[in-house]
């Protein structure tokens, strides 16, 4: 696919502007991707690419861009063309109008009735919990001016979440929608789990709130507890000593320790971003880029060429 994407993306590129740079981020892939992105650098000194040693995920990909883009306007996107290029002439025009950010937000349209639903109940949870704002259909697909990718590349941490940091820095910014399209080809593996996961990042990444609501639930199964056992007493003196439900007994327990683990699971992720920060690791490891491509002599990169030509 990454072919038939770069000659979209040219194509549109072109209709704006000719002062322009092509970054991509090859993010560990085994596909011949990074044979491809040779090619595209060998033939146009516009662009560039940066491989990395493995996967490290969107996060790292949407930082590595940022870094090698020098441009006064960056534009992010992913490459299976699901983010039209043709959006970017739109996204110029209000640039040009005096924006910071122009973000492109698609619809639901071709999703299935559970992700929908799914998508707006978490979104409804993130606004109120948030301390960022976070919306629906919103991602990476949008142009940001200098000042703003200044100020997220001044932002050290190493828990990144792209959507967060985005609406966190501020700025002018302007949104508007697209029709949803599909891949142009294969299959993604960003899968349930990855967001899953990419969710829980969202509702943990910019505040301490579900602590918080760990503290008010406690407190809550506190009082209710003792409400009980007020009751419980009252009951007794009353009426005597009755036998105690063995099912409602089993409930409270399973009911009880549930909470605990989540609560506990909650506490661990903060912990988990506390060592993680502290081990002050680099958000990757680069593998390759245009700049050790173009430095090979030309001899041996014809060879290679032909080399990947006939594989």
């Amino acid at each position: 696919m990454i072919g038939l994407f770069h000659s979209t993306l040219l194509e549109s590129l072109a209709r704006i502007t000719e002062s322009f740079e092509i970054t991509y981020v090859d993010d560990g892939s085994s596909d011949g991707t990074r044979e491809a992105l040779r090619k595209f650098a060998a033939a146009d000194n516009r662009v560039r690419y940066v491989s990395f040693s493995r996967n490290f995920g969107k996060e790292a990909a949407v930082l590595a861009a940022l870094r090698s883009c020098t441009g006064e306007a960056t534009v992010l996107m992913d490459g299976d063309l699901q983010h039209p290029p043709e959006l970017i002439g739109r996204m110029v025009e209000l640039y040009r109008r005096g924006y910071d950010q122009v973000v492109a937000r698609r619809d639901r349209q071709g999703e299935g009735l559970v992700r929908r639903l799914l998508s707006r109940l978490y979104y409804r949870l993130a606004t109120r919990y948030v301390d960022v704002e976070l919306m629906d259909g919103v991602g990476d697909f949008r142009l940001l001016s200098r000042k703003a990718v200044d100020a997220i590349l001044a932002l050290p941490e190493s828990n990144r979440f792209s959507k967060g940091i985005f609406s966190w820095i501020g700025f002018d910014t302007v949104c508007f929608d697209y029709p949803n399209s599909a891949r142009a080809a294969g299959r993604s593996k960003w899968g349930g789990k990855n967001l899953l996961n990419y969710g829980v990042d969202g509702l943990i990444s910019f505040n301490s709130k579900p602590l918080r609501l760990a503290v008010h639930v406690g407190i809550s199964l506190a009082a209710a507890a003792s409400a009980y056992a007020v009751w419980i007493i009252c009951g007794v003196l009353l009426h005597g000593v009755e036998t105690p439900g063995y099912a409602t007994l089993i409930t409270v327990v399973v009911g009880l320790g549930g909470i605990q683990l989540v609560t506990l699971g909650v506490v661990g992720e903060y912990v988990g971003r506390i060592y993680r920060e502290s081990k002050q690791r680099p958000h990757y490891v680069v593998r390759e880029t245009d700049a050790d491509f173009r430095a090979i002599p030309l001899r041996q990169k014809s060879g290679e060429a032909a080399a990947v030509g006939q594989k």
